[in-house]
């Protein structure tokens, strides 16, 4: 779809301008909520967007392009989507921030605002010049993956065939990453890459949406060693809400969602576990339509036998209410369902970025 046909209408956006006080008090109130990664499509409208963060959403990390792409076009890309993105946050003052440090999430409460971070789904953008990692971080990139799901020059994604892990070039990548306060991002990584990349990093690191190899087995999901592992230095993983990913079934897919969340806090620890969504916030209705935008979007990675992605219960801009009700079930103290929902990636974000 072509982003930047999204315009805001007048109307919408004085009707959020109006409630944005009442927002504010309201969301300055509540326990914060963060996703670690999940979609702010620019097509989204000023009544969606309000019922995203009456649901509890404070702060999201929202993927900036397409990381299927290489070389200069991954370059071209890039700097192009910041730019998109940094039009769209600049013409909707009212509805986001745009949030380079961790005290922005408490600027964009107090406005009544979603807190956006960016993020690279890859590490193609900055090809074999670890400048570029400076460059995109003087844009405001504050996260990015070491790897998509093939081969890259610094590591091995999730697809890859064989058992590459880490290169010499994507131990440089750390580092550089480490020195400016770019959070190292593990989704879609394979388990060499992950484990090296852990071992390798100064800096705690991330899993922003995945889910547990254990409960079920996807090329997508990560291991309890890694788990393990990620939470002895400090890092956090969040779990998805893609449906292929935590099961199988197609109907009463939410219990297996919030056994996702618990076995990897039996794992890792309260500590360590996030939301990480990877969802759209639309209503998503599996007309001929929508599957022609997937198709579109997903390239090769479509794979009809995976659709619908969504869990029905989480299919819309409310979902946060539904999965704060969920992990408060799970029988957790308070300050732990606060960790899971929020905190943890707040506190990474304060390590990492500042």
């Amino acid at each position: 779809m072509d982003r930047r046909q999204f315009v805001l209408s007048g109307a919408a956006l004085s009707a959020a301008v109006a409630m944005a006080p009442a927002l504010a008090a309201k969301q300055t109130a509540r326990p914060l909520t963060f996703d670690a990664m999940g979609e702010v499509r620019f097509e989204y409208d000023a009544v969606l967007v309000g019922q995203m963060r009456d649901s509890g959403l404070d702060a999201i990390t929202v993927t900036l392009c397409d990381p299927k792409t290489y070389e200069a076009h991954a370059y071209e890309d890039a700097i192009q989507a910041v730019l998109d993105h940094d039009a769209h946050i600049a013409a909707n003052p009212a509805l986001f921030l745009k949030a380079t440090r961790t005290s922005d999430i408490d600027v964009a409460r107090r406005n009544g605002q979603i807190a956006i971070y960016y993020l690279f789904q890859n590490t193609t953008q900055f090809g074999r010049d670890l400048d570029n990692i400076d460059l995109f971080y003087k844009l405001g990139v504050r996260s990015s993956q070491i790897t998509y799901n093939d081969q890259n020059w610094a590591g091995a994604g999730c697809k890859e065939l064989g058992a590459n892990g880490l290169t010499h070039f994507g131990r440089e990548v750390v580092a550089r990453m480490n020195k400016v306060g770019m959070l190292i991002d593990l989704s879609h990584a394979n388990m060499q890459t992950m484990s090296h990349t852990i071992n390798a990093s100064a800096d705690p690191v991330i899993i922003s949406h995945t889910a547990c190899m254990a409960m079920h087995k996807n090329v997508r999901n990560t291991t309890d060693d890694n788990l393990r592992l990620l939470a002895q230095k400090g890092g956090v993983v969040g779990i998805c809400q893609m449906r292929p990913f935590l099961t199988t079934k197609r109907q009463g897919a939410l219990a297996d969602y919030f056994r996702h969340i618990d076995h990897a806090v039996k794992v890792a620890g309260a500590d360590h576990v996030a939301i990480g969504s990877d969802r759209d916030h639309r209503v998503v209705e599996m007309t001929d339509a929508y599957i022609a935008e997937l198709k579109r979007e997903e390239g090769a990675n479509f794979n009809a036998d995976d659709w619908p992605l969504f869990i029905d219960e989480l299919n819309g801009p409310r979902r946060m209410e539904v999965v704060w009700d969920g992990v408060r079930k799970l029988g957790y103290a308070s300050s732990d369902v606060e960790k899971i929902m929020g905190t943890n990636v707040r506190r990474i974000y304060q390590d990492v970025v500042g």
